[in-house]
């Protein structure tokens, strides 16, 4: 195999190493860990690309590729050292980010009508990656070292600990082999469910009940098991969260519009002279309720990135005190292994490479922008990418991936760089695209920083070489781009976004700003409405952006959610105090590889459909009252499963 780059980890990984044997001697950048990396980047990073577009988050895939690797291995004949564990996931997890940033954003350019060239998409992700890596390498002795206390990194400190577990040496730890089997079965659970749905239609994928006493309100369930598993992994106190900012859409905000607003027109053309009166529920959640949920979007992102500030001037006035302390003198020494990060001259050259490919390659940014727009563009990625950047770790070392407001992120960058468009008079057909363009590098490489930041604590905790796990984060940039700009134009010719297949909910938002600003078209009464309700639930003490996100989203979509929650407070016990304690077990394993399979099955019907022009039956095979019993019995079926695989892990303990 490869020549294994070895030393001396701490004592905390010499106990925890999944291959018996001297530790000292442990692999760690070898061929095998960085295929595996490759590989299991690729299938996460287009189910969550898929994920994503359906319902405006993706899930961190850290621990399924740590476990899936040892699984691997182990079935292959051969055992993975801890720390081979730990690059594959290194590398593997970097597609998630990639991912989150690139549907967020991208898809606008189809809502406008444009269909992005493939070496665009890969240009706009590398090069948000490359700016996300190179940018926070310099912060990590900062806030992985020094801060240690202040910052937990909570999955990036879970993903070690799942790292140690697998070995099965210490009593109560499950098997790589048990765990694996969890995440196999989500995953082939996912895939046939997904295809038994799309493609032959066997039970309706939605169960929908109006409710008389309201006009225009109805009670949702799509039947969909990636949100059942996403659900699952919230937990039932963020999921609960969701699902109340959508039964506020749908049961308060849409009838209300239909009682007393019945001779109302639509805000926006071309329907500015249709009435409410003549709107079903959907047509209401389109014209009205989607700016209502848009700001209330838009004012939890800017809240939390506001939140931060604080800790966004601290971190830069440690990083300067730290560079002025290194350039003062001092006896120059070579940092131990697990000390070690790639050269500065690496990250300045990375940094240069994509301020320059932005300035100098006029097709990144779109056709229609002159140097001088193309260089005003890329200051603004270079200076609004590394204060995100700084932003963004800090964050994740508090709250996790899952939590980071990437949203808020990009929302801030668009409204800065498209005032700067609109003071100077930049508001042609081109400029558009250009705004958004800069929105997703900035998104993408704050991403990258929170996953690259939760990869180096865990490396921390197991005894890996920094540098090399930059360098596999370098690996899985540059080639998980590739997979996930497939990914998006696949599916952007296979449905069409912003339809009820793939409503590309973030990406909508952030196209309906970017017209706002530069055109200043918005419903502003609608929009300042959503963001007093997101006020209102920020000061209750509620999650601003889950509870935001409810609000935008279609109940139909938020439902599943909240039965996934409900799944994992039955597994946990039906305790809050056992839901705080719980890490997931068996039951996040379970319910990533629901995520998994259900995003490659997305895709294989996208392909059959979209690709090789398969007919689907129009209507599912059983209809009616027994259609819809049978499509819940698929639900209850899958909470069953995550159920069994949570618990199994508790009896485990």
């Amino acid at each position: 195999m490869s020549t294994p780059v070895a030393g001396p980890p701490p004592s905390s990984a010499v106990t925890s190493g999944l291959a018996p044997g001297p530790v000292a001697e442990a692999a760690e950048f070898t061929r095998r860990a960085v295929l595996a990396g490759i590989l299991f980047g690729a299938m996460f990073g287009a189910a969550n690309a898929y994920l994503g577009l359906r319902v405006g988050m993706t899930v961190s895939t850290s621990i399924p590729v740590a476990v899936m690797t040892v699984a691997l291995f182990r079935a292959l004949g051969s055992r993975a050292s801890i720390l081979e564990a730990n690059m594959a996931q290194t590398i593997g997890s970097a597609s998630t980010s990639l991912a989150t940033g690139s549907i967020f954003t991208l898809p606008a350019l189809f809502l406008w009508g444009f269909t992005p060239p493939y070496l665009q998409i890969v240009a706009v992700a590398v090069l948000g990656g490359l700016l996300g890596i190179s940018a926070m390498i310099p912060l990590r002795q900062l806030l992985l070292v020094r801060s240690a206390k202040e910052l937990p990194y909570p999955e990036g400190r879970a993903c070690a600990e799942v790292l140690q577990a697998t070995s099965g040496t210490a009593a109560g730890t499950v098997s790589a082999g048990r765990a694996g089997a969890w995440i196999f079965r989500g995953l082939a659970l996912g895939i046939v469910i997904k295809l038994a749905l799309e493609l032959l239609r066997v039970v309706p994928g939605e169960v929908a009940v109006a409710l008389p006493a309201l006009r225009n309100a109805e009670l949702a369930l799509e039947v969909a098991p990636a949100l059942i598993a996403v659900g699952y992994i919230l937990g039932f106190r963020q999921s609960a969260i969701v699902v109340s900012g959508s039964v506020l859409s749908s049961l308060a905000l849409i009838p209300l519009l239909s009682h007393f607003g019945a001779g109302l027109t639509a805000p926006l053309a071309p329907e500015a002279t249709r009435l409410i009166s003549q709107m079903d529920a959907g047509a209401i959640w389109s014209r009205y309720v989607r700016y209502i949920g848009a700001g209330a979007v838009a004012a939890a992102g800017i809240a939390t990135v506001a939140g931060a500030l604080p800790s966004m001037a601290r971190s830069f006035m440690e990083v300067a005190r730290g560079i002025r302390g290194a350039s003062d003198g001092g006896q120059a020494r070579v940092p131990e292994r697990t000390e070690r990060d790639l050269p500065g001259k690496v990250m300045l050259g990375a940094l240069s490479v994509v301020v320059l490919s932005l300035v100098l390659v006029p097709g990144i940014l779109g056709n229609g922008l002159s140097l001088v727009q193309r260089l005003v563009c890329a200051v603004a990625v270079a200076v609004l990418g590394i204060v995100f950047v700084a932003v963004a770790s800090r964050i994740v070392g508090l709250v996790g991936v899952s939590s980071q407001p990437t949203s808020g992120i990009t929302l801030v960058t668009l409204l800065c760089i498209g005032t700067i468009f609109a003071v100077a008079g930049w508001t042609g057909p081109g400029m558009q695209a250009g705004v958004l363009m800069v929105g997703a590098v900035v998104a993408i490489a704050a991403s990258k920083a929170g996953d690259i930041s939760q990869d180096l604590k865990t490396g921390q905790l197991v005894g890996a070489t920094p540098s090399l796990q930059q360098l596999g984060q370098y690996i899985g940039a540059t080639t998980a781009c590739w997979a996930v700009a497939a990914t998006l134009l696949f599916l952007g010719k296979a449905y069409t976004f912003g339809s009820q297949d793939l409503p590309a909910p973030q990406a909508t938002l952030m196209k309906t700003f970017i017209e706002a600003v530069l055109t200043g078209s918005l419903p502003w009464e609608l929009v300042l409405s959503g963001a007093g309700l997101s006020v209102a639930a920020m000061l209750a003490g509620v999650n601003g952006l889950g509870f935001a996100i409810g609000v935008y989203l279609p109940l139909a979509a938020m439902a599943p959610i909240f039965v996934g929650g409900c799944a994992r407070r039955l597994a946990d016990g039906w305790s809050k105090k056992a839901e705080a304690d719980a890490e997931g077990g068996n039951g996040v394993l379970a319910a990533s590889g629901l995520v998994a399979g259900e995003g490659l099955a997305g895709l294989a019907v996208a392909v059959l459909v979209g690709g090789l022009k398969y007919a689907r039956p129009k209507e599912a095979l059983l209809s009616g009252t027994a259609g819809s019993l049978a499509a819940l019995a698929v639900v209850a079926a899958l909470c069953f499963f995550l159920v069994r695989a949570g618990r199994s892990s508790r009896r485990a303990h």
